[in-house]
This record gives structure tokens, sequence and C-alpha cells, in this order.
């Protein structure tokens, strides 16, 4: 590599290319445009007054290209001589559509105060590797995503210390968070990382207005299709672990300025790096644009990923993978690895073998397929854990100028919802041979096949989530020079059923499910329901407003925003106690939540400006914190968690586009976390209690720069300093028995201990290399410290038991991307290779301390709690590549 830097730095003659950028409309300098040589890593962006500069420019031809999200791209070809150049451009605003989704989403830019950083399409494309799409952000302060298991699209993302429960993730500006619970399923959104043309990641609150889980931060990803050039791309890949990926790629452009349409067609296939995590998929992206007239403009987007994958579900104590590694670390006890002797790096205790004799179907149901009864992924074994699902989301928008200082934008969104997955029902034999059980299947069927009758005593089931959501998305906004208003409404309701299923009666001809209380001892087959049956529904109304202040050097903003969501729960298995003739039916009353967020920022020169914001939001509890669906038990005194946030920063550069800092510091104070626990009370009715007044602390510093030394050389630097700890022990006094006024106490010795599952102090470094107009290199490297194990604050309840919880190794991980373009040869190829975990590091990207299942423990006690062998982890995946082709055309 260094000989290739020598190479780059050859004596010719090097001037500097600048002008200014301006609107081709009113002549306003435009703020943020990017003007690059293309084929080549010299570029810059445009300061507040539109000016630009790139020195040490060799020599050559080159195409100098500008571009602004909203305004029509300018390319240019010239001719660098041994004169300084000057190159000025106007910039025309592509449509009122273009501008309306970037603000549509909620977008920052670098007059909004937050902290947030953007990646571009080039950079998704050459660093993501087809990995899951929250993998790219790992270079992102206070980011960290893992894989965690391996399987594809199983990863899971923490921003500032908060799960991605409390992390806000929007498509074109519709969340896409699951309206139960919060969480996202990135295995729903495979194809996304091929079409975005963008993703912005806001942290904190960030300026989103809508009532979004917005705590740690917003994911933002715009796909916009009159964006795109006219043309195509074929693109194929292979990887390791049988990895097999074809993407082809349709783009009309922008005909007639009226109309643009895209498509993507993805097909995924592969063995996986884990055992059992194979992965069968497909991908697909519809999204066309419609300039109705200068005033109106409408876009419609579809997306989906039906899928099929095994999965990795279950952790495991550090000496099942790696008997050197549990060796190396402190705390770990030798004495351990006799329980939990390795096994492999690749270990997955969700399949395991079965004789190919065995031909008895399963039943899927994959809703792309319709209920079908069809033979297993594969003979030789069978998966306790599999994900079969198709999430389409389909959304129209209409964006309007009313008049010149009013307009409107609209979308209206569907989203379905077909799949689960699967697991264990009833009695299966089990092999506890292993560090932990896992399924005998051969004899399970034995045993089922032998009963009289062929009753099966267990099975594999599977666990529906059919779903659907409706939603609107009104905003209307007032543009009065300087300052800009906009009201907005957010509806939506959704209804999810969750049922089980038999899937495969592994050797029976049938099951006896007791789950349904109006027919007990049903015998059922495959795809019959069986444990339970009940419909959730939550439904969902918001509205704020909004103001923006912006001169040439200050901005501000503010939003007052309110929310109230009801849910209810009609469980079809399960009687009315008061009308035992009926199914149960719950509803809760509607629960009412709301923020307020303000901001700030100043520009001091054109290479300085300093920002902060402060915000609160009280957050609505989530459906399982208000009906147990399960056992029907409401919560009749819900509690809001509340959150504060406080943040200042500074961003800083220099003119000629060689330099820039962003460095913030931030605190965001969460109180009133709230736990649920059902009990029984004693008159035997099912009830929840609340355990709330629960607190943490999360602040930091966080600092983002990069620097070109010349044209084939950059390097860009972030790291993240935090601190994130529980406040105060806490004392929960709660009715027992409404009856005799009976109370009990429940204490949680928490205080100072850390926030778990992210690491709090993160380094990352990509060195970038150009030694040739053709040939790119990036060297990625990454640094986690400070990584405290994950845990349950339910689980603190010995006042003598104050320690922290383990805290996994300090790690370093290193990836290589190598882009190789081959327009000499054949016009608009290019060759990759990724290779990620370069030096195949062993580390550990997951933990949870005390583990329930794989502590090392003697007479059942843990022997040494809070340590290395009470821990179960994930170890990061192992050294491998991702390479392939793309033809644009």
């Amino acid at each position: 590599m260094f000989v290739f830097i020598g190479l780059g730095q050859t004596a010719l003659a090097q001037v500097t290319i600048s002008g200014y950028v301006t609107d081709t409309n009113d002549g306003e300098p435009l703020f943020g445009a990017n003007v690059v040589l293309d084929g080549t890593m010299k570029g810059a962006s445009t300061n507040i007054e539109g000016y630009y500069e790139i020195s040490n420019v060799e020599s050559g031809s080159y195409t100098i290209k500008a571009t602004l999200v909203g305004h029509r791209e300018i390319t240019r070809d010239i001719t660098v001589g041994s004169g300084n150049m000057e190159i000025n451009f106007e910039m025309e605003l592509l449509n009122v559509g273009l501008e309306a989704l970037s603000v549509f989403a909620s977008r920052s830019d670098q007059n909004t105060p937050v902290a947030f950083t953007e990646l571009d399409r080039e950079q998704v494309e050459t660093q993501l590797g087809s990995r899951d799409l929250p993998m790219v952000l790992n270079v992102t302060p206070s980011v960290y995503a893992t894989e965690q298991g391996g399987g594809a699209g199983d990863a899971r993302i923490n921003v500032r210390g908060f799960d991605q429960r409390n992390v806000a993730v929007m498509i074109n500006g519709v969340p896409v968070n699951d309206m139960e619970n919060g969480w996202v399923y990135w295995s729903n959104w495979d194809g996304v990382g091929d079409v975005a043309n963008s993703i912005q990641i806001q942290r904190g609150m960030s300026n989103v207005n809508l009532a979004t889980p917005s705590v740690g931060g917003t994911l933002n990803i715009l796909t916009d299709p009159a964006s795109n050039e006219k043309g195509g791309r074929f693109k194929q890949e292979i990887g390791s672990g049988g990895f097999k990926k074809t993407t082809a790629m349709l783009n009309t452009g922008l005909i007639n300025d009226k109309f643009a349409f895209s498509a993507v067609g993805v097909r995924k296939t592969g063995d996986g790096i884990v055992n059992g995590t194979w992965t069968d998929s497909y991908a697909y992206y519809f999204g066309a644009s419609y300039q109705i007239n200068d005033k109106n403009r409408l876009d419609l987007f579809a997306l989906g990923a039906p899928q099929r994958h095994g999965q990795n579900l279950y952790a495991q104590n550090i000496g099942t993978y790696s008997e050197s590694f549990a060796r190396s670390l402190d705390g770990y006890d030798n004495a351990a690895l006799d329980v939990f002797y390795q096994k492999s790096r690749y270990y997955n205790a969700n399949i395991n073998g079965v004789s190919s004799s065995y031909t008895g179907n399963q039943y899927t149901g994959a809703a792309w397929e319709g209920p079908v009864v069809k033979s297993r992924y594969d003979r030789s074994f069978i998966m306790e854990r599999e994900n079969f699902y198709h999430k389409p989301q389909v959304n129209l928008n209409w964006y309007s100028q009313f008049s010149d200082i009013l307009s409107f934008s609209n979308v209206l969104y569907y989203s379905g919802g077909q799949g689960g997955g699967s697991g264990t029902l009833g009695s299966i034999v089990w092999d506890y041979s292993h560090p932990q059980r896992i399924a005998n299947w051969d004899a399970t069927i034995a045993q089922n096949s032998s009963n009289p009758g062929g009753e099966s005593d267990g099975i594999l089931r599977n666990s529906r989530n059919n779903q659907w959501t409706v939603g609107n998305i009104a905003k209307l906004t007032a543009d009065l020079d300087q300052l800009q208003l906009q009201i907005g409404v957010d509806w939506r309701t959704a209804e999810i059923e969750h049922y089980r299923e038999v899937r495969d009666l592994l050797g029976g001809n049938f099951y006896v499910d007791s789950g349904d209380d109006f027919s007990p001892n049903r015998r059922v087959g495959l795809g019959d329901m069986v444990d339970y049956n009940f419909t959730n529904t939550v439904d969902w109304l918001g509205g704020y407003i909004q103001g923006e202040y912006q001169t040439d050097d200050f901005s501000a903003y503010a939003t007052a925003g309110y929310t109230t969501i009801r849910y209810k729960h009609d469980n079809y298995f399960t009687r009315d106690p008061e009308n035992t003739n009926q199914y149960l039916f719950r509803e809760s009353d509607w629960i009412n939540g709301g923020q307020l967020k303000a901001g700030a920022l100043y520009s001091f020169s054109r290479n300085f400006e300093a920002f902060a914001n402060v915000g609160f939001i009280s957050k609505v509890p989530i459906f399982d914190d208000v009906i147990d669906d399960r056992s029907g038990a409401i919560n009749e005194d819900p509690v809001n968690e509340k959150f504060y946030f406080y943040e200042a920063g500074v961003h800083i550069f220099d003119n000629a586009g060689k330099f820039g800092m962003n460095a913030n510091f931030y605190f965001t104070d969460r109180q009133d976390r709230t736990f649920t626990q059902g009990i029984t009370q004693q008159d035997g009715t099912e009830g929840i209690i609340n355990i709330s007044g629960v607190g943490q602390q999360h602040y930091g510093i966080e600092l983002e720069t990069s620097y070109q030394f010349s044209q084939r050389l950059r390097l860009d630097f972030s790291t993240s300093h935090n601190l994130w700890k529980y406040t105060d022990d806490v004392s929960a006094r709660y009715l027992e028995d409404v009856s005799q006024g009976q109370y009990q106490e429940l204490d949680l010795f928490i205080d100072d201990l850390r926030v778990g599952n992210a690491p709090q102090t993160q380094y990352a470094y990509t060195l970038s290399v150009q030694p040739t107009a053709e040939l790119e290199v990036q060297l990625i490297g990454k640094t986690f410290m400070r990584h405290y194990s994950d845990f349950n604050p339910l689980d603190r309840q010995d006042p003598n038991d104050r320690a922290q919880t383990w805290k996994a190794p300090n790690y370093s991980v290193f990836d290589m991307h190598l882009n190789y373009r081959l327009d000499n040869i054949f016009q608009g190829t290019r060759l990759f290779v990724n290779v990620f975990n370069l030096f195949d590091e062993v580390y550990v990207q997951d933990s949870t301390d005390n583990s329930r299942f794989n502590s090392y423990r003697v007479n059942g006690d843990i022997v040494n709690p809070h340590s290395a062998d009470a821990a179960e982890v994930f170890l990061g995946l192992p050294r491998r590549f991702n390479a392939g082709f793309a033809i644009d055309f």
C-alpha cells in the first residue's frame, strides 16, 4: 500500500480549482453542494457563501461534477494545466418533490443543530458488502451494530447506549419500527441497501417531528427514483459460506422532466458462516415519480424481501466456542472447560442432524407461497429455529406547492407482514451431552412413531406474526422568508395476528393440543392452530407544530408534539372469566405522550459553527407493558418513560475542503424506566405490576474528523467516549391483593451499575488510498472498549451484589475494500473485493451477564458471578470475503 501511495505522489504540476455554486433562480449561494473530480477522491463541499476550493490537483483531463440533493447534477469536462482555475456552477432545482422528500423525511443538514452523520450511495456501496444494513454504521460515533448469531437479517443496532426499540428507523419518511414493541427486523429490509441514495443517522433526539422513538437516534433512508441517472446495473457477488447474490437494476432517469421509474430485483442464497445460518431470499424495489405540473408531484414506492433463513439464537459460554480464547481471559475458571468443552467457533445449538430416511414434510405457510406443505430445507438436518417472513411496504407520496409560501406533503402507506419463526412444542427428546441441550430429532421421531395411534409427544411449531399497518402522514408548511412554520398529523393503525401452528409432527400422525379453552384436547395436524391464538390492535394518533428560523449566520428550530395510543387484545383461545361463552377481550384507555424540542446554530465565521439543543420526550409504554397477551391481564396504571436531552457541538472546516471536524457533547437523562411483571393475585386473577422509578444517565463526547492529504490519500477518524449508568437503587411497592390490601416490596440494587450491551468507548479510522485513477483501496479499523455485558435490572435484588457486570475484552477489527474500474477496457464495469475481519480476530461482540443457561455452576450456584465463565456470548464472525463485479449501462 505504501508503494502505491508513493507512486501517487509524483512531481507533477498541481493547481487549485475554486469557485461558487449558486441557485439558478435567485442567484443565492447553495450551502453543502459537493464538487468532485469524477474518478478521484478529490472534492470539496461549499460553505455558507457557496464557495468551494479543491487544491493540489495534478495536470490532466477530468470531469468535474457538482451535486446537491434536490438539484440537477452538473458535469463538465475540463483540462487542468499549470495555472489555477475558477469554475462556477448555477444549479437548478429539479422540482418541488425532491426538496419535499428531504423535508418530509426530517433530514438534517449543516444548518440543523443536531449531531448527524450521512453516508452517500457510494460509501454504502463500497463498505456494506451485502451485510445487514446497520453494519455499515459502525464507523459512526456511539453507534454499535453486530450480526449477533450470524443469521442473515438478525443484526441489531445500539445508539448512545439505547437498543433499537429506542432508535427510529424511517424509509422515505415512513417509520418501520414494529408497532407493538418498537423492534426492527432487518431481514425484512434486505434490499434497502441496494437502492439507498443516502443513509443518515441522527444521534440523540434528532429533529424528526413525528412521534417516533428517537431517543438514541434516528436512522433515515432515502430512495429517490428521480435522482437516478438513466440506465441500469447488473451486479454479481459471491462470498464466504457459499454466498451468492445477483442484483439487477433499471432506471429510466427523469423523462421530459416529468416521469422517472426505478426497479430493482435481488436473489440471494448461501449456506452461512455459522453452521445452519443458511439464507434463501429475494428482494424487490419499485419507485416511480411523476411531476404532474410545476406545483404537484406524486411518488410511489414499493419494496419487500420475502425470505427464509436459519437462525442461531442461543448464545454460548465462551469455552464452547474456543478453549484457547477462554483460557486467555482473566477471570475465566479453567474448570469450566470440563463442562463447556469446545465445539467450534461455528457452533449453533439450533441445528442437529437427522436420519435422511425421515421424509416428514413441514408446513411453512409463507405468504409469498401460500400455505405450503413441503420437504424441509435440507434432508440431512432439522432446524429448531428458522425464520420466514415477507413484509412489503407501499407508500404514495403527494407533494404540492399551493402558493409561493404554502406547500403540502402527504404520504399514505401500507405495510403488510406474513410469516414467523419456528421452535419446539411439547415433549422433545433433548440431548444433554452437549454444553447446551440440543434437540435429538431421531430419538424424538422414534418416540412419536412408537406411540399408540401415532400421537406426537413433541413437535415443531411455527409462531406466526401476520400483520397489516395503514397510516397517513400529512404536513403543511408555510415558508415566510426567514421563518418556516409546519404543522403535521400522523395517523396509523395496525392489526397483528399471533398464533402457533403445527410445522412438523416429527414422525407422528397428530398432536393433542390443550391451548384452546373452547375445544380442549383437540387432535391437530400440519398447519392447524395450537397453543394460542389472539389479535392485537394498535391505534395511533399524533400531531405536531414546528418552527424554523434561518438567516445567513443563524438558524433555530422548535417542535412541540402530542401522541395518543390505544391497545386492544382479542384472545380467541381464552374464555372471558365474566362471560364464559365469549372469548377474552381487553382494551386499554388512550395513553398520552408528547415531545418538546428546540435547538440553535450560529456561524461565527465561514469556518466555525456552534450549536446546542434541548428536548423532552414522554414516551408511551409498548403493548406488552400495558396488556399481557398470554394471560389477558391489563395494566390499569401504565407509566410513561421520560427522557431529557441536552447537547452542544461545533463544526470546523477549511475553505480548501481538505479538513473538517464535528465535535459534540450530549447528556440524556432517562427517568421512570418501567418494568412490568405478571402476578397471580390471591383471588386467582392475573395482574400486571409496575416496577417504576429506574433511572439512567447517558452522556459522552463524540468526534468526527477527516483530512485530505493529497489527491490520492485521505484519512477519516471518529471516536466517542461515553458513560452510561443506572443512577439510583429502586424500591417498588406494589399491591399484591386488592381484596386484602396487601403490599409487597421489591428492591433493585443498581445504583452506579453500567448500562450494558454496547462498548462505551469507540474508535474508527478509515484510510482511503487511490494509487491510480482506476484503483481505490480502503482500510477501515474499529476499536471497541469498555463493553459491559447486558443484564436485567430485575435480577439485582441482593443488596450485597454491587459488582459491575462482566466487561468483555477490548478488541480491534479491520476491514478492507478494493474497487477497480475497468472503464478503459469495459466501460462502466468495476471489480470489487471486501474482506471483513481482515486479521481473523477472535472477539466477543455480544455478551449477557450471569447467564441462566451457560454460567459455570456447581450444585446449581454460579461459581464466579459477573465473570467471563458466567457470561454467554456471541463471538464476532471470522475472516470472510465478498467479491464480484458490477456493470453500469
